[in-house]
C-alpha cells in the first residue's frame, strides 16, 4: 500500500498543468478529442481515512475546445450543452475506495442541469517540489458516461448504419495540483 502521507492535504488543482478531457467515436470510424481550458478544482486527502478525502470541479462550458470552431460553436449550442441555459458541468466526490496508487473516486457529475453518478479510476502519479517551491502532486483519472443520461440526444444517422456521433464518452483526466499551505 502506498503511503498517503505525502498527499495529505488540501490541493488546488492547477488548470495550466491539467487537463480535463474527453473523446467520441465520429462517424463510427474515428474519434474526436477535445477538453475544457476554463476550470477550476479542489482536492482534500485524508491518509489516514481514504473515505474522508472530497474532491471538486467546475468546468464552464464555454472553454470547450475540440481543435475545430465550428463543431466546438455546435456542442456550445442547444444542440448539446446549451451554454445559455448550462454554462458550466460541475463534479463533487461522494466516495474514495481503494488502496495502493489506484483509487475509485465516486461522484455526482452535473451536465446540462441532470445530475448523475459516475466512477473514475484515478491513479496516484506522485509529488514533487516544482522550482518556484509549490509541493504538486499528480494524478490521472479514466472513466465513462452515456451523453444520454444527461440529455446530450442531439445525432444523424449514417446511411452505412450507426450515428454520427457516438453516446459513449471517454472521461481523461491529467491533474496538477499545488498544495495550499
Amino acid at each position: 500500500m502506498t503511503d498517503l502521507t505525502g498527499y495529505a492535504g488540501t490541493w488546488v488543482i492547477d488548470p495550466t498543468h491539467s487537463r480535463l478531457g474527453f473523446e467520441a467515436r465520429h462517424a463510427v470510424i474515428t474519434k474526436v478529442r477535445g477538453h475544457f481550458a476554463d476550470f477550476t478544482g479542489t482536492i482534500v486527502v485524508d491518509p489516514t481515512d481514504v473515505s474522508s478525502s472530497s474532491a471538486s470541479v467546475v468546468a464552464q462550458i464555454t472553454s470547450i475546445d475540440t481543435g475545430n470552431a465550428d463543431r466546438d460553436g455546435h456542442l456550445r449550442s442547444a444542440d448539446f450543452f446549451d451554454i445559455e441555459k448550462n454554462p458550466e458541468l460541475t463534479f463533487a466526490a461522494t466516495k474514495f475506495s481503494g488502496a495502493g496508487d489506484s483509487f475509485v473516486v465516486s461522484g455526482d457529475l452535473s451536465i446540462n442541469g441532470v445530475t448523475k453518478s459516475i466512477d473514475l479510476a484515478v491513479e496516484l502519479t506522485g509529488t514533487a517540489t516544482d522550482p518556484f517551491g509549490n509541493v504538486r502532486a499528480g494524478f490521472e483519472g479514466t472513466g465513462e458516461l452515456s451523453r444520454k443520461d444527461f440529455g446530450l440526444v442531439w445525432n444523424v444517422a449514417l446511411e452505412t448504419g450507426g450515428l454520427l456521433v457516438s453516446d459513449s464518452i471517454k472521461l481523461q483526466l491529467d491533474v496538477s495540483a499545488i498544495k495550499q499551505a
